[in-house]
């Protein structure tokens, strides 16, 4: 008889085991595409933008544990949802966390950070992102945490897996990660009156650890995200994120989505201010101490920014089908800088003072170069006087 370890090694063994495994893949794909369909694909003036496909029905809306404290848009019942109008129109301002709410959202983020780490554990090829939902739900509850995704405005699941070309907010469905993906995965848990949010983007297989266009891409938005990072702190203006982040982004290849912001977050899910990624006029306001805020850049390969909606209302691609990728963390802003509420390991904080102080010369000498040329400009505009001769 032939050893069993020199089967293992035979060559010819190999590949009939090989050709076996595809060939049992293969049957599996054609069972899996018989259960499921593509809601969209016959979606009047809809087209995709790139290779992905929704691939559904959606699994059933999970059970949440009666003893798992719910958001106010969770809820049921008209005073739910007065409350949470009232919280939303209130959250327009941009809020100074006392040292409770800051303790609260650490907490949930520490948290969101953990479940985050689990479910990219997981990411492989094979596996569906609705498993990864699955994945989210479980350890969310585990924690005595309400994954807060699940039911905001009508979201269907607990986490956001957005794969290649969508840009964020995919819905999780049966669609299988492939050898060569990338999938970005956006968690926030609500923990005891509060949010925490975070989110990553990861290589699926070898294939896409290979692909140098990915691993760049991938790197690019979380190197966006730290230098964003690395001048917050008291006397910032919100503007500055995106002044740091989009040439950066643009030195590399690539750009920065301008339809989609970070936001503030604590005891609401969403709210002021609006963090822009990209040189705009409506960024606003100044950092305080005490402000809680994410900053999640989204870029795209190549130098398209535009963005379009799939029929869902939800998931959001690349117009071009060129793959995006990007990186959050919730931020709070300290007497001398900033602190990670979502870092890896736990919060970290970063004394920000040497950076904030020449940010604060860059910010004076641009206001001197916009004055000395609006200056130009009106005496451009000026013309030069006449004199009349005397008869």
């Amino acid at each position: 008889m032939t050893p069993a370890s020199v089967q293992e090694t035979d060559p010819k063994v190999v590949a009939a085991v090989e050709k076996e495994e595809e060939e049992r893949a293969e049957i599996k794909k054609k069972e899996i595409k018989k259960r499921t369909f593509d809601p969209f694909e016959t979606y009047p003036g809809f087209k995709y933008a790139g290779e992905v496909r929704a691939c559904y029905p959606l699994s059933p809306k999970p059970k949440i544990p009666p003893t798992i404290r719910r958001p106010n848009y969770a809820r049921e019942g008209v005073r739910a949802w007065l409350t949470f109008w009232w919280q939303l129109l209130e959250s327009r301002k941009i809020r100074v966390n006392p040292k409770e709410d800051q303790d609260g959202v650490r907490k949930a983020a520490i948290l969101a950070r953990q479940v985050l780490e689990i479910a990219a554990s997981n990411v492989r090829p094979g596996i569906t992102t609705d498993e990864i939902d699955k994945i989210v739900f479980e350890e969310a509850i585990k924690r005595d945490c309400y994954p807060s995704p699940l039911g905001y405005h009508g979201y269907p699941k607990s986490v956001c897996t957005s794969v290649n070309e969508v840009i964020c907010h995919g819905i999780p469905d049966q669609r299988r990660l492939e050898d060569g993906d990338i999938v970005n995965l956006d968690v926030t848990l609500y923990h005891h009156g509060f949010h925490g949010d975070l989110n990553g983007t990861y290589l699926v297989g070898e294939k896409a650890e290979r692909n140098p266009d990915a691993v760049n891409l991938i790197k690019t938005a979380r190197d966006c995200l730290d230098e964003a990072i690395s001048i917050c702190g008291p006397g910032v203006p919100y503007a500055e994120i995106g002044r740091v982040i989009q040439p950066l982004a643009e030195s590399r290849g690539t750009a920065v989505v301008r339809s989609l912001c970070g936001h503030g977050i604590g005891r609401v899910f969403h709210g002021a201010p609006n963090v822009w990624h990209h040189r705009t006029k409506k960024s606003y306001g100044i950092m305080q101490p005490g402000h809680i805020f994410t900053i999640e850049p989204m870029i795209n390969l190549g130098n398209d920014f535009r963005d379009v909606s799939w029929p869902d209302d939800w998931t959001v691609s690349t117009v071009d089908g060129a793959w995006s990728a990007a990186a959050e963390e919730t931020l709070l802003i300290t007497e001398d800088g900033v602190e990670v509420l979502t870092a890896k390991g736990g919060p970290k904080k970063y004394d920000t003072t040497e950076r904030r102080e020449r940010l604060r010369q860059e910010i004076q000498e641009r206001e001197q170069r916009k004055k000395r040329k609006s200056n130009v400009l009106e005496s451009d505009l000026v013309e030069p006087s006449s004199s009349n001769s005397a008869p």
